[in-house]
């Protein structure tokens, strides 16, 4: 982000806090503007990355064709209702077609969509989708389990509350194989 617009977020936050009725200049709030602008980029930096880009930059030809699941992936998102956060894991898996991708890259493309003003889920779509077309695997699951501060601070105000999104392709709409990646992201290996 340009040092201008650093600068206009910076101003607005400022504005923010004296609109909502405090004093940007006392102690404890001088910096804040600064530091709330930072962390907005920073959660926000998603937009900044392109997921196709990412998982190309790790694709390998493989004869492997039994499932890959890469469970419990912590993500971090902004509730573009609210602008609040929502937090909790993704899990993940696909069937190869004769190519797999680098296990690291799958995280990184949950990071590059949740990063991002979104809904829990068009996320889960989306990751669906872009390991879809960019690897053109058997099939895609894609299971997600967050907290919405939106629904524990404000609203409703239900503490515990867990909202669950899910999305498949290809052999993953099969009963059986689905119940299998139901089964594995649900059994503790360790």
């Amino acid at each position: 982000m340009s040092n201008d617009a650093n600068q206009k977020l910076e101003s607005l936050y400022s504005e923010a806090i004296t609109l909502l009725g405090e004093d940007v200049h006392r102690q404890g709030l001088k910096d804040t503007p600064k530091r709330v602008a930072k962390a907005m980029q920073f959660m926000l930096n998603g937009y900044d990355q392109d997921p196709v880009a990412i998982l190309k930059s790790a694709i390998f030809e493989e004869d492997y064709s039994q499932m890959v699941v890469v469970k419990d992936i912590e993500l971090y998102s902004l509730c573009e209702h609210h602008m609040l956060p929502f937090f909790g894991k993704a899990h993940i898996a696909y069937i190869p077609s004769g190519r797999i991708v680098g296990l690291s890259k799958i995280p990184r493309v949950v990071d590059a969509f949740a990063r991002r003003l979104q809904v829990q889920e068009r996320l889960t779509n989306q990751i669906r989708d872009c390991i879809q077309e960019t690897i053109q695997p058997l099939g895609v699951a894609v299971v997600i389990e967050a907290r919405h501060l939106c629904m524990q601070m404000r609203g409703v105000q239900k503490q515990n509350s867990k909202t669950t999104t899910s999305a498949f392709y290809g052999e993953f709409l099969k009963e059986e194989t689905r119940s299998e990646f139901i089964s594995l992201i649900s059994t503790k290996l360790d």
